[in-house]
């Protein structure tokens, strides 16, 4: 399966030590499918057009779409079942959440299981991301409409596909469910491929750190990788039928070696490895401040929200372009990257903490689709695209 090439907007030129300025710009990554062999073939490549439960990977669907903006037919596979088939389900991926506590070798260290009692929100980041509308079941409501209950990215497809569910109410779902939380993997980062940097951040004396992006998703998804010795049957072990989150706490991605603020910042990617394919995310719990428009949940939100509709990085759309962290052309079905830097959405939980939560992009926007099939006949969750994305890119 080709690579589809990403295109971020420039990065501007940073001091490493000192005149760091104190925001900085972040960016999402996906990096397709890999580990595989030219040619192979999975379950995921033959996903049936419902969604049907497979026995070796996630399910997953497949959508064909005619584009009347090029003529093309686009087919790709999103999580799930079909919002196609009418008719009231519930399909629950079951979900495990591996905290990594980041040591860099000048000592510095990044633990998500450690207690914050200095930046927003304070708490222990692993507890407050387990507790958030990732994984937790909230009421949403979009422009006045009832979007009905459930966690962010669950009721985001059901509004992206609303014309075909919301005949069934809110008994359409796509859920992370069950979540099993394993114990902290401590990772010692070679001073090559990671470094504390001192940025005015919140917390940790002040400091961001940083690692090389290929270099952890190699020690993540490598042939002797977290995945792999973290394997196992059943939903509590990492295997093809689960989706692992890898979860930093204010450590991001650099994708130069040595790590350095002048190639920088991916702040999560999700990705997709080996045959039955392992469709997996790694990403930063924030509360740093240094990144505008990303805080908590945010990054979570984008991340899962895009593994939900690409789960292999590699659905191909029209091209488009220069919105969002996008300043050239962009062909994938990426939700998060077009709306990255928008206002978020806020949710108020249960434990008294309000969430911040991305906006993703609908469906209808990639493909030009009119009307939208998306709540209110928006092109996104929050009604930032009231249009589709326009001519090819």
């Amino acid at each position: 399966m080709a690579a589809i090439s990403l295109v971020f907007a420039a990065v501007p030129s940073f001091a490493q030590q000192n005149n760091v300025p104190l925001q900085l710009k972040g960016y999402s990554k996906t990096i397709p499918w890999h580990g595989v062999t030219n040619g192979a073939t999975n379950n995921e490549a033959a996903a049936p057009m419902n969604g049907t439960a497979s026995s070796s990977t996630i399910p997953l669907w497949q959508f064909s779409i005619n584009s009347p903006i090029d003529g093309n037919t686009y087919t790709g596979q999103m999580v799930g079942r079909s919002p196609f088939f009418h008719g009231a389900r519930t399909t629950n991926i079951p979900t495990i959440v591996v905290p990594l506590i980041i040591q860099m070798s000048d000592g510095t260290t990044f633990d998500p299981t450690a207690t914050n009692s200095t930046c927003t929100p304070t708490g222990i980041p692993l507890t407050l991301f387990n507790n958030s509308p990732i994984f937790q079941s909230a009421s949403f409501t979009f422009g006045g409409t009832n979007a009905g209950t459930g966690q962010y990215v669950d009721v985001f497809q059901r509004a992206n596909f609303w014309t075909n569910v919301n005949v069934t109410g809110s008994r359409y779902h796509t859920a992370l469910a069950p979540v099993t939380t394993l114990a902290a993997v401590t990772i010692n980062v070679p001073s090559n491929e990671g470094q504390a940097f001192s940025v005015s951040a919140c917390g940790h004396s002040g400091k961001l750190g940083v690692v090389n992006v290929d270099w952890l998703d190699n020690y993540i998804s490598g042939s002797n990788g977290l995945i792999s010795r973290l394997g196992g049957t059943g939903s509590s072990h990492i295997n093809p039928t689960t989706f692992p989150i890898f979860l930093m706490w204010d450590v991001v991605m650099s994708w130069s070696t040595p790590p350095s603020l002048n190639a920088c910042c991916y702040l999560g990617y999700h990705s997709s490895a080996n045959s039955p394919v392992q469709t997996y995310a790694t990403l930063e719990f924030d509360t740093t401040g240094v990144f505008p428009g990303v805080s908590d949940a945010s990054v979570a939100a984008h991340e899962v929200g895009e593994w939900m509709d690409d789960p292999d990085g590699s659905n191909p759309t029209p091209a488009w372009g220069h919105v969002g962290q996008v300043s050239s052309c962009q062909n994938n079905l990426e939700d998060g990257d077009p709306l990255s830097g928008t206002p978020n959405i806020t949710k108020k939980m249960s434990n008294n903490v309000t969430y911040n939560l991305q906006e993703l992009a609908f469906y209808s926007w990639f493909f030009r689709q009119n009307p939208s099939l998306g709540v209110n006949g928006w092109f996104s969750d929050n009604g930032t695209f009231t249009t589709d994305a326009g001519p090819v890119c």
